[in-house]
């Protein structure tokens, strides 16, 4: 039973934002992609938890670089989970560049969700399968402080192509739209240094969403919402580009 699985890429443009750098939504992507995979490889994918009646989903997410690489360079992303906690999944990321050294480290937290009754629930299944990782480092990043302010706030459909397997938004679509809020002469100002998204209820098809971003002397907040209900929250701390 491996304790860890590592993959290693070359950031492409597909990775990357408009300025070349490696785009805050992608590395979601890089993390749900190499956890997926660690899954498939402990016998707890895609395979055989849809066999259960359960999927694999995402409560919490924080990502901390001291640098942000570039489109070429070389990257290595590592994961394994710590032990589980109640109902919820703890996962560690490490991000190390092509020499080998740790760039940015990420937590996450995951939760099984009921398909039929799209529930929170737990599995012996799944619990049988994890390895014994208690003696495995497990560092979290500091928090991004939230600003206080008037929100701008907007409202919109998300687009077909935001959707994934799971039926509602996939989690790396928040820091897409976060980016799109935030907009251009922001964007080309700044970059995302750090953030942290929590995931309080799905998006389904054909609900609109209002959202509210406040912005901060170098920091964000960033929030989605149905009708009352926050869906999502983003913080995150900005960095002037050089």
């Amino acid at each position: 039973m491996e304790k860890s699985y590592a993959e290693s890429f070359a950031l492409r443009t597909c990775h990357c934002d408009m300025h070349g750098e490696w785009r805050p939504g992608a590395i979601l992507e890089a993390m749900q992609e190499t956890a997926g995979t660690h899954c498939a490889q402990l016998g707890i994918g895609r395979d055989v938890t849809d066999g259960l009646g359960i999927v694999w989903v995402l409560s919490r997410a924080q990502v901390r670089l001291d640098r942000v690489p570039r489109m070429g360079e070389r990257m290595t992303v590592e994961t394994w989970p710590l032990p589980p906690r109640h109902l919820f999944y703890p996962r560690i990321n490490e991000f190390r560049d092509g020499a080998g050294k740790v760039i940015g480290t990420a937590t996450s937290l995951w939760l099984l969700l009921d398909v039929a009754t799209r529930h929170i629930v737990n599995s012996d299944e799944v619990l049988a399968h994890l390895p014994d990782n208690a003696d495995i480092r497990g560092a979290m990043p500091a928090m991004p402080r939230i600003p206080a302010g008037e929100p701008e706030a907007a409202e919109f459909l998300p687009p077909y192509a935001d959707f994934d397997l799971n039926g509602h938004v996939n989690n790396t679509k928040y820091l897409d739209w976060t980016a799109s809020a935030l907009g251009h002469a922001a964007m080309a100002e700044y970059r995302m240094k750090g953030f942290c998204v929590s995931y309080d209820s799905e998006i389904r098809p054909d609900q609109a969403v209002r959202t509210e971003l406040i912005r901060g002397d170098g920091c964000f907040g960033f929030a989605g919402y149905v009708g009352d209900k926050r869906c999502f929250g983003v913080s995150g701390e900005l960095e002037r580009r050089a």
